[in-house]
């Protein structure tokens, strides 16, 4: 049998209890120090009292004469239990100079020595003192009284005037009962805003535990900088709360940004905007400077919104990748639609031979051949860089299939060897792959639809340029159409509107420059020109080779 082991207390709970206990430790502390305080007040205004009605009945001139009489009990003891009533002491003795007693609320005493000290009285010092006599405990007043001048010879009595311990206890008490009621009264109060304010922790920690808690953030710490994607999270007003490693990387930010606004981060605009919409983005393509990211967004709401909260994928690879797949497509329908027309030809060829037109067969056989060889052979005449002379065949095979006539301008020359270590063959393969299935795109369905293309390069830098017959681009739209989205056709299942973006995207990486123009006789024409850094290594003709050229 498992014995359940408790779980710890929540840190709300053990907050709860720290203050619980603190706040009682000082409403107790209080009360006893009010208590001592107020019971040092009660005898130190007991003896003042004590004094005054004392220090009264000495100075009255009836109690001197009374005192002259031959019995000063017969007077003085009557007035003695009047002051006594009115004045709220205890006692009120009045006495000769050897202490013996001639008032005194228990009359046996009258006639007694007095309980106490007299001698500084005698010396003509009134004094309050605390002793015990016939009524027990009490804070009395000893004075002296006068017959005559100030002088100790002129002492001729004593008067003694006390409150019993008892009854200044009794007072304290009182106050120690208001004081008791103050304390419950401000230890319920703190309990009850202790309780209300570790409620709110106890909401925002979920009712973790101090140890859970550091877990928690231990976890978390090492899952931001372990998760290869990135993270970014953002307050309420689009500040970045937090930004992981991965994060730092996708983006380009460097230094400290939390705190700064997704605005002053320096991002493209239209990832800027997605950052900062409220709603959420569920896989998203955006481009920046060097990369293609995935983006979601997802809002932090707890009945008021908290912030944002978004994941950064890179697929620039994976983009690269499916732009690859889709040339292979391409190829694969172009060669499907190849071998179907080669096996036609192949029928034909046969039945002339078996209808014995054996020399019409060789001839017609011949100029097929001859050609698909002249298309090869004018391709890589032109451009004999294998990856773009690749590429280049592929795609003229692929605009037939649809219509569109490709072809590679005289103007072209590109030899082997004189592209730079720096232009990877994957990058020219985006750049004018893209451009291209742009161009056949908008010729397709036009009247002699044409695509051109001139590739050759000039003063150290590479010249890439496509023209269409299509209906061209309208000028007012400008940079527009090399944003992320942007698309004359109408969206298919993945989308459009990303080819011109990658491309300007791996133009720009190079420091290259992107621009579109009208074409003579309409349509549109792109032009790319990047430098060559290692372009020494082709030769000066190749690289001067370029024929009358229209601006773009």
């Amino acid at each position: 049998m498992r014995i359940p082991v408790p779980r710890p207390r929540s840190l709300a709970a053990q907050l709860f209890a720290m203050q619980a206990v603190l706040i009682a430790v000082l409403v107790a502390g209080y009360a006893v120090f009010t208590y001592l305080s107020d019971t040092g007040q009660a005898e130190d205004a007991a003896g003042r009292q004590a004094k005054a009605v004392a220090q009264s009945i000495a100075d009255a001139p009836s109690v001197r004469e009374a005192i002259r009489t031959p019995d000063p009990t017969a007077e003085l003891q009557p007035y003695a239990l009047r002051v006594q009533h009115d004045a709220e002491v205890d006692f009120v003795t009045i006495m000769n100079t050897k202490g013996i007693r001639w008032t005194h609320p228990d009359k046996e005493q009258i006639g007694q020595h007095f309980r106490g000290h007299t001698e500084r009285a005698l010396r003509g010092e009134p004094f309050t003192e605390t002793y015990t006599g016939t009524l027990g405990p009490s804070v009395r007043a000893v004075v002296p009284i006068y017959d005559g001048g100030r002088d100790p010879a002129h002492i001729v009595g004593l008067v003694s005037a006390g409150i019993r311990v008892e009854a200044i206890s009794a007072r304290v008490q009182d106050q120690l009962t208001a004081l008791i009621g103050v304390a419950a009264g401000a230890l319920t109060l703190g309990a009850i805003g202790t309780y209300v304010i570790n409620a709110r922790l106890r909401r925002h920690t979920h009712g973790m535990n101090a140890a859970e808690l550091s877990r928690m953030h231990d976890y978390h710490q090492a899952a931001l900088h372990a998760v290869r994607e990135g993270l970014l999270m953002l307050d309420g007003q689009f500040r970045v709360a937090l930004i992981n490693d991965g994060g730092r990387e996708l983006l380009g930010v460097a230094g400290d940004v939390v705190g700064r606004s997704v605005a002053e981060l320096g991002l493209p605009a239209p990832l800027t905007g997605a950052l900062l919409a409220s709603g959420p983005r569920v896989d998203e393509v955006y481009l920046t400077a060097e990369r293609v990211l995935v983006v979601n967004t997802s809002p932090v709401s707890g009945g008021e919104r908290r912030g944002t909260v978004v994941t950064l994928r890179d697929v620039t690879e994976l983009q690269s990748l499916m732009g690859e797949l889709d040339s292979e497509r391409g190829f694969t329908q172009a060669l499907r639609s190849q071998a179907h027309e080669a096996a036609n030809r192949l029928h034909t060829v046969v039945s002339l031979i078996e209808l014995g037109r054996a020399e019409e067969a060789v001839e017609f056989a011949t100029a097929e051949l001859e050609l698909a060889q002249a298309l090869t052979d004018q391709v890589v005449a032109a451009v004999s860089e294998p990856v773009l002379a690749a590429l280049l065949l592929g795609k003229t095979a692929q605009a037939n299939e649809r219509g569109v006539e490709l072809v590679v301008s005289e103007d072209s020359r590109l030899d082997d060897g004189l592209l730079p270590d720096t232009l990877p063959a994957r990058d020219l393969v985006t750049i004018l792959g893209n451009l291209i299935d742009n161009a056949v795109d908008a010729a397709q369905g036009s009247v002699g639809a044409r695509v051109t293309v001139t590739a050759y390069a000039e003063g150290g830098e590479l010249v890439l340029r496509v023209s269409d017959t299509g209906a061209g681009v309208d000028p007012a739209l400008g940079e527009t159409v090399f944003q992320r989205g942007f698309s004359t056709k109408p969206a298919g299942p993945g989308g459009r509107g990303l080819g011109l973006a990658l491309v300007r995207q791996a133009v720009s990486r190079h420091q290259g420059v992107l621009a579109v123009a009208e074409a003579d006789g309409g349509g549109a024409v792109f032009e790319v020109r990047m430098p060559l850094v290692d372009g020494a290594r082709g030769s000066a003709a190749s690289q001067g080779a370029a024929v009358s050229r229209g601006d773009v």
